[in-house]
């Protein structure tokens, strides 16, 4: 199994973006962070920014939105050419109609859980997602620890995948380095969002390294 990786620009220079999106060409997504203030403390970037990275990225967008009303966001974002949108399971009312309308625009719709969030309603409904993203942290800040216990649930998540005989990603966000992206594959992850453990040195040979990491389980496996 070959591992994608999504460098967060969370982790980058919100000065210099446009060169530090040049810096991952690289990376096989890069991981765009949208908080609102509301659903998360933090506030970071929104749809003219967002916009903007999408003129300019040399990878595809893979954006994560921590917002509220996720309903009524998630198309936008989706509109502007993103790749894949993600949005918070726990933000949206209609969680199905939220994926169709990301899906009618040509993009990926993804669904996020936080770490304390049931798995099991949106593996009931696999075929409408085309990633599910298992937070390995509590959403809102970079820079945490990863949460071991959050892998019964991505484990979880594979078996229903794999059943399912579905292309779904199953993604990780939170604390990836290259000892937790090996934990995180050998239980099922196939799409890894990295931050600092990417921008916290020489971002090619960071991408390098965590994909090396990861190619040791798909060696053993």
């Amino acid at each position: 199994m070959s591992v994608r990786i999504s460098p967060s620009i969370l982790s980058a220079d919100f000065a210099n973006l446009e060169r530090d999106l040049a810096r991952i060409s690289d990376a096989d997504l890069v991981h765009v962070d949208v908080m609102d203030g509301h659903f998360v403390p933090n506030l970071t970037l929104g749809l003219p920014v967002v916009e903007r990275l999408q003129q300019v990225s040399p990878v595809p967008l893979d954006v994560h939105l921590m917002v509220e009303d996720a309903d009524r966001w998630a198309p936008r974002y989706a509109e502007l050419g993103a790749f894949s949108v993600t949005f918070s399971a726990e933000a949206a009312a209609d969680p199905v109609a939220t994926a169709r309308a990301i899906r009618s625009t040509g993009a990926r719709a993804s669904i996020a859980v936080k770490p304390g969030t049931d798995l099991e309603p949106y593996l009931q409904t696999l075929d409408e997602w085309d990633m599910i993203l298992v937070m390995t942290v509590e959403p809102g800040f970079g820079g945490q620890s990863f949460m071991p216990e959050t892998m019964p649930k991505l484990a979880r998540a594979r078996e229903a995948v794999r059943a399912s005989g579905l292309d779904v990603w199953l993604e990780v966000d939170g604390g990836i380095g290259l000892d937790t992206i090996v934990t995180a594959v050998e239980n099922g992850a196939d799409t890894v969002v990295a931050g600092s453990a990417v921008y916290g040195g020489e971002p090619a040979e960071r991408i390098a390294a965590l994909r090396a990491a990861a190619a040791t389980v798909a060696l053993s496996s």
